[in-house]
């Protein structure tokens, strides 16, 4: 067990030599191996950073460690506008209000649901695909194909006009800068309680409309809760996907002998999908803090201590397979931290799957001497957004 010292530290973050792998600094040998790892934050905080797998699952399960970034301990907080938008939704709640919470979206995003919705997923990747190669080569993939699928998607999944997509991507977008992010949220928040009022007058079709004829009319949530998992939702449902399109579309690339076998049909879309999901960093981190003490990895985490989950690197763990550091489509599919673990794993993992399928199979399918058109290191990317532009040819 080791006590907290005044050593220099690693410092976290650190730049990344390639967007879609871990940040240079969380390489293991910088650390000697740790898979516990104290590190100093920017402004001087301190906090664990977990890079091991079987570590990074306990404390993802343990009741001990709160998700609740507006918490003060937090490693990435996010601060609160303010109104009942300040209430804990999903990711900020815990015990039996998150069991509640969950409880009411869970109908929307079960397998059977998303099975069905399928035929309309492909329509909209097709319809984007249709418009891409109307306009024809050079093209960015982020804003012809990667960023408005999952936007479409989640907008009709929700009952969101997609008509005003540019407005909450770019809000979304905005969530992470210090300065106008609280606004940003606030604003964003703004636009969907003036759509959920629309909708009790008006309704129509959507996962936003469910929620107030089904859970609200019975007391189950209340108007402000409808209005705050639709801003959870509408934030989470296009940032990560957009990311992994891009990203995962970039690694293909780069690694001409996987993509020739996904392209031939050789290995299973499923199959690909998870291991783009283990192999792509995008956010690459989950924050928790330590409720109480936690002795983890032969360290003591004390109570208030912040901790950083790095599921890329935990993902990369050579206890969990071989050659972790290489992308292989072959491996069979095997565990990942991806979509988190425990009570906080993603609700709209089985959404997010169905869309990177369809998305990558269409894309490499229809377009099968896509290529890029850009050296990667002119590739630049904003944090939970993955690449800013992605420049192909065919």
């Amino acid at each position: 067990m080791t006590e907290h010292t005044t050593e220099a530290l690693p410092e976290l973050p650190t730049a990344r030599s390639c967007p879609y792998l871990p940040a240079d600094g969380y390489e293991p040998s910088r650390w000697n191996g740790g898979a516990v790892t104290r590190v100093r934050l920017p402004g001087g905080r301190r906090a664990w950073a977990v890079t091991g797998y079987a570590e990074g699952r306990a404390l993802l399960a343990d009741r001990r460690l709160t998700a609740d970034r507006a918490h003060p301990g937090s490693p990435l907080q996010i601060p609160g506008t303010g109104g009942p938008r300040a209430r804990p939704m999903l990711l900020g709640a815990e015990g039996l209000e998150h069991q509640r919470q969950r409880r009411v979206l869970i109908p929307a995003f079960t397998v059977k649901r998303i099975t069905a919705l399928r035929p309309r997923l492909e329509h909209l990747v097709n319809e984007r695909l249709d418009a891409l190669l109307a306009a024809g080569p050079p093209a960015d993939l982020v804003s012809g194909f990667a960023l408005p699928v999952p936007s479409l998607t989640i907008c009709e999944f929700l009952g969101v006009p997609y008509e005003d997509h540019a407005f909450f991507e770019q809000q979304a977008r905005l969530r992470h800068d210090p300065e106008r992010g609280p606004q940003a949220i606030a604003e964003l928040g703004d636009y969907l309680d003036e759509l959920v009022r629309a909708k009790q007058s008006a309704p129509g079709t959507g996962l936003i409309d469910e929620l107030l004829a089904n859970q609200v009319q019975h007391g189950t949530i209340d108007r402000d809760e409808v209005v705050g998992l639709a801003l959870v939702l509408l934030i989470a449902g296009h940032a990560t996907t957009s990311s992994m399109i891009s990203l995962g579309t970039l690694a293909l690339l780069q690694h001409p002998e996987q993509l020739a076998a996904v392209r031939s049909g050789e290995v299973a879309l499923p199959a690909v999908v998870e291991e783009l999901l283990r192999y792509v960093s995008s956010e690459g981190a989950l924050p928790r803090v330590a409720l109480e003490d936690v002795e983890i990895g032969g360290h003591l985490i004390g109570a208030g201590d912040g901790v950083l989950i790095v599921t890329s690197v935990a993902n990369r763990d050579e206890a969990l397979l071989a050659h972790p550091w290489e992308l292989d489509v072959h491996r069979p599919a095997g565990q990942h931290l991806t979509f988190s673990h425990g009570i906080h794993q993603c609700l709209g993992q089985n959404l997010a799957r169905a869309e990177l399928e369809i998305a990558f199979h269409a894309l490499f399918t229809r377009i099968p001497s896509l290529s890029l058109a850009a050296s990667t290191g002119d590739l630049t990317t904003s944090r939970g957004s993955g690449l800013n532009t992605l420049p192909v040819t065919w």
